[in-house]
């Protein structure tokens, strides 16, 4: 039987804006890594595009029902865009993160961090850039600090409306996302 990754997310997971995310998105590409290196993992793409914190609760119950070994929690940035109050997303990506460690205690959770880019900082008031270190130290779970990295801001890596990456953009964030998820593969692997 193979165990099961969930990417948890919005628009950044589910591939919005690709020609075809079932073979470019972010878990599509982490899918095909995965097989090229004979790793017996299904990857379920759990990402709805508009998805804020408060919004994914409701579907958090149906992505648990995969009983996923790694479930990969990337959301925040709809929150952010629409300037709510980072105590609010640090509430509703904690209590996502509880349900993920009630229900599938032996699950492996990676938190998905996002920088944003500087247009995007000056929109709203409120410090948002603390919420995922924190999230990730108090409940000692692994974090990628920016999944974005070299990604967010970039002009020519991204869409029009500068938030969504093009196929490009998405193949760095797999990248970056990657050593980290690897290194908690092999942990559960006790290779």
């Amino acid at each position: 039987m193979e165990n099961k990754i969930v990417f948890f997310g919005d628009s950044l997971v589910a591939g919005y804006g690709l020609k075809d995310p079932s073979s470019e998105s972010i878990p599509a590409l982490i899918n095909t890594k995965l097989k090229n290196l004979g790793l017996h993992y299904s990857v379920i793409n759990a990402g709805v595009s508009g998805d804020t914190t408060d919004s994914a609760l409701a579907r958090l119950d149906q992505a648990l029902n995969e009983k996923p070994a790694i479930f990969i929690l990337e959301l925040g940035a709809n929150d952010f865009l629409r300037g709510m109050s980072p105590l609010l997303i640090l509430s509703n990506l904690q209590l996502i993160i509880s349900k993920v460690k009630y229900i599938c205690p032996s699950a492996s959770i990676l938190l998905l961090g996002i920088e944003l880019p500087d247009w995007a900082t000056g929109l709203h008031h409120g410090d948002y850039s603390g919420i995922f270190s924190a999230l990730a130290e108090k409940n000692e779970i692994s974090l990628v600090q920016s999944f974005l990295k070299n990604v967010a801001g970039v002009r020519a890596l991204n869409m029009y409306d500068g938030v969504h990456p093009l196929k490009e953009g998405y193949q760095i964030a797999a990248e970056n996302i990657w050593p980290e998820l690897y290194r908690i593969i092999l942990d559960r692997e006790g290779i």
